[in-house]
């Protein structure tokens, strides 16, 4: 059948060929673009060691200087940038469908919000270290007190929204307003202290919307990552964004555990390293000579690290190396952690990141790593003037068992 030759046309293989190119180049996708539209840096990498010496650039959109970060791993996942806030002026208005989390990296200042109708905007006011939810689809606005750039860390499920609606009108002027997440209430961002457990999984919870000082603020034990390891997740503004924050004491580290791409771990206190490697290269990759194929990211506050970069499953392990314990806040976007995840519902899941390899689990337990990772650790420790309290009996197969924090099921 004849067709123009000037437009693409697609023909049937032979009966010993396969349809397609067999390989090609991923496409991008419509927030990819969007970003690209705005005129500022996208910073793509595993992490940064300090978001404080990201590249910004003027964002006409948004008022300030800024610059897109799309860490490896969290592509179509969720979303984050750094916005810089003039001295002594504000950024614009602002109102979208989808989530923003803030935390405020430098600075001092406050945040508008209201909704379509609202007479009076609500006001609050944060520091270096606040960290709150912007309610779906409410008007805001963020006011630089002080006489020097605030710098804002915000992550967003802005690419979930551009992805599926491809529409950027819609997404910057909907007039609907969600007042089942955001009504206007008068303690709405007054910070709340109560801890509950988690109704999916049991973790300790604390639904608020706004942390004052998320680098001190108490911790309550967790014990899943690393003996003493402190852990909270806010819920906030009735999000799906999911976020926690999490403290391993000094001179500990983590267990090296896998899962999928999605979270990005923030440095909020203190200062260390996350090694992150395929599962392919097997739970002790420098004895098996194939070190060289590990990634590590050093960060101090403000820097972060993709968990489980690239394809996902990679195991990743955080080290802490100053005197200060190390407290990092992870990040997943929205429906991205294990309890959150598409499923049949009521199906039994395990918390498979907390449970060692032998037992089912994802996490390898200390007398199972990699030697190299202890001797590191240790080297590491010294040059800061700090010591490992990491138990030598955790190391042995037969007493580790006897010392380590027990599963509650």
């Amino acid at each position: 059948m004849p067709h123009d030759e000037n437009q693409s046309h697609w023909h049937e293989p032979g009966k010993d060929q396969k349809a397609g190119f067999g390989k090609f180049g991923r496409p991008a996708m419509p927030y990819d673009t969007f970003m690209e539209a705005e005129g500022i840096p996208v910073y793509r990498d595993i992490g940064i060691q300090r978001v404080q010496d990201v590249p910004l650039k003027s964002w006409a959109r948004l008022g300030g200087r800024g610059s897109y970060i799309q860490l490896y791993g969290t592509e179509g996942l969720w979303g984050m940038y750094v916005v810089e806030v003039p001295p002594g002026g504000a950024l614009n208005i602002e109102r979208h469908v989808y989530e923003k989390m803030v935390l405020v990296i430098e600075g001092r200042g406050s945040t508008d919000v209201w909704q379509e109708g609202q007479v009076k905007p609500q006001t609050f006011e944060w520091q270096r270290g606040s960290m709150f939810a912007v309610p779906l689809n409410a008007f805001h606005r963020f006011v630089n007190a002080t006489n020097s750039p605030a710098l804002l860390l915000c992550g967003t499920t802005a690419p979930n929204m551009f992805n599926l609606v491809d529409n950027p009108h819609f997404i910057f002027n909907c007039p609907y307003n969600f007042a089942e997440r955001y009504a206007g209430t008068e303690d709405y961002f007054r910070p709340k202290d109560d801890i509950a457990p988690d109704p999916v999984r049991g973790l300790a919870m604390k639904r608020t919307n706004f942390i004052p000082d998320v680098i001190n603020c108490e911790l309550p034990l967790d014990n899943r990552r690393s003996p003493g390891y402190r852990r909270i997740e806010p819920h906030m503004a009735g999000n799906r964004f999911y976020q926690w924050v999490g403290q391993h004491e000094t001179g500990r580290y983590s267990k090296a555990h896998k899962h999928a791409s999605a979270a990005v771990l923030i440095c909020l206190k203190g200062k260390g390293y996350t090694y992150t490697w395929p599962e392919a290269l097997g739970m002790r990759p420098w004895e098996n000579g194939k070190g060289d194929l590990v990634k590590r990211q050093d960060y101090e506050f403000g820097g972060m690290v993709s968990a489980a970069p690239m394809t996902g499953d990679w195991f990743h392990q955080h080290f802490g190396v100053s005197k200060d314990p190390l407290r990092l806040t992870a990040w997943f976007g929205a429906n991205n952690s294990r309890a959150r995840k598409p499923g049949v519902p009521g199906e039994a899941i395990m918390d498979l990141g907390a449970i060692d390899m032998k037992k089912g689990g994802d996490a390898i337990p200390y007398h199972e790593e990699d030697p190299h990772l202890r001797m590191e650790f240790e080297q590491t420790l010294a040059k800061e003037g700090a010591q490992t309290r990491m138990d030598p009996r955790w190391y042995d197969e037969k007493t580790a068992a006897e010392d380590q924090p027990k599963d509650l099921f």
